[in-house]
């Protein structure tokens, strides 16, 4: 059985997002287009599409690390600020994109709360993700 550790996840976040594209339960918030990701970035992302790869990377990162909150998913996808001549630091992502991600991905079925310890996967989300996992082996070892 092929599972999320046995593919590449540049390729299984790719195909992830084009399958949560097709749900109604997730969509991109009005602000998308205008908000930046993190402090650590300078301009908001430039595809089109980059909300679906966000919300299907957050499913991955649940998958593989869960359970787990939005302040911790923040800092998965943080970075480092420039500040000028000092020396560079750590900072977290945008906790409000976290969040909204997980809160469609609860709608979808796909991830659910844990009693004080953040989201899990569902088994529906888990079948998706070994699904898709799937279709990225067997693309690679034709």
């Amino acid at each position: 059985m092929v599972t999320v550790y046995d593919v590449p996840p540049e390729k299984l976040i790719a195909k992830t997002a084009a399958q949560l594209k097709q749900m109604d339960t997730i969509q991109a918030p009005d602000w998308a287009e205008f908000v930046k990701t993190g402090m650590h970035t300078e301009k908001a992302p430039l595809q089109q599409d980059w909300w679906f790869t966000r919300t299907a990377s957050v499913l991955r990162k649940v998958y593989l690390i869960g359970p787990v909150g939005s302040s911790r998913l923040a800092a998965e996808y943080g970075g480092f600020v420039d500040r000028g001549s000092r020396p560079n630091r750590a900072v977290k992502g945008s906790r409000a994109i976290a969040r909204r991600c997980l809160i469609q991905l609860e709608k979808s079925g796909l991830v659910a709360k844990d009693k004080k310890n953040g989201r899990v996967i569902t088994p529906k989300g888990q079948a998706l993700l070994d699904k898709m996992s799937k279709e990225v082996y067997d693309e690679i070892h034709q």
